[in-house]
């Protein structure tokens, strides 16, 4: 019984070590909550929590932000109103005045919650749910639904010269509006899948670093050192440019929805 408690503690320890080691480790998706309803898997993973921090201290920074708004405002208040006019005019110049208010306040929302989790997955111990393929592509999905749905809910059935292109020869229609629905439905899938990969390269190029600067001797360590703190200040950049991206293209498919071509 010695024997086989040490042989199951020696593998147990060396699967430890090797999932420390692996990359990859970062973006394992594992339950904390084990729970069910009728059959239904609706257990709470690492992402899960993760998303529910973001969400929390994006809206913590808002409210303590604007939470006795002065004429003069502080730090806190002009970094908060910044965010605000930044994607308010971001907005004005795409889809226009009048439209911003039906689409601000899930466009905002969309772009902090994706800014909070790109740059807290950066904090050493945590999970960065926008590595996950099934998390950017719901938000791709649902975008592509609201505006697929606005434009009908607009434009009628008119919302179908989407896919005919102004200009094109009568004979160019059979190939060309083909090519206009499958452009259309590959929309999700390039917007997902970019958030996706970039967020998961740049977060795996940290872990490596990370692992070659805690295993190196001290003499050997400096160097994947220095490229990990240049790696994570470009990783914050790149955090912010993936939201930026995000809403933006949201913002061009919902003005597609409203002006068509």
């Amino acid at each position: 019984m010695t024997l086989i408690s040490s042989a199951l503690a020696s593998e147990a320890a060396s699967t430890v070590v090797e999932r420390k080691m692996d990359p990859l480790h970062h973006f394992q998706v594992h339950k904390i909550w084990d729970m069910s309803v009728f059959g239904v898997d609706i257990s709470v993973s690492n992402s899960v929590v993760w998303m529910w921090i973001a969400v929390a201290v994006a809206f913590f920074f808002f409210y303590y932000s604007i939470t006795g708004a002065k004429r003069i405002p502080g730090r806190m208040q002009s970094l908060a109103e910044l965010g605000y006019l930044f994607i308010y005019d971001m907005m004005v110049g795409i889809i226009g005045k009048d439209e911003v208010p039906k689409f601000f306040p899930y466009v905002f929302t969309i772009f902090y919650f994706i800014l909070f989790c790109n740059l807290l997955g950066l904090i050493p111990g945590s999970f960065t749910p926008t590595s996950q393929i099934i998390v950017t592509g719901t938000f791709a999905a649902i975008i592509v639904g609201i505006s697929f749905l606005y434009g009908f809910y607009r434009n009628g059935i008119h919302y179908l010269k989407f896919f005919v292109p102004s200009g094109v020869p009568v004979l160019l229609l059979p190939l060309i509006i083909p090519i206009e629905i499958i452009s259309f439905l590959a929309r999700p899938v390039s917007l997902s899948v970019r958030l996706f990969a970039n967020m998961t390269a740049g977060h795996t190029m940290l872990a490596v670093m990370f692992f070659y600067v805690v295993t190196l001797p001290i003499y050997g360590s400096w160097l994947p050192f220095g490229f990990s703190v240049v790696f994570t200040g470009v990783e914050i950049f790149i955090g912010f440019i993936q939201a930026y991206i995000f809403t933006i293209l949201t913002c061009v498919y919902i003005n597609d929805a409203i002006h068509l071509h």
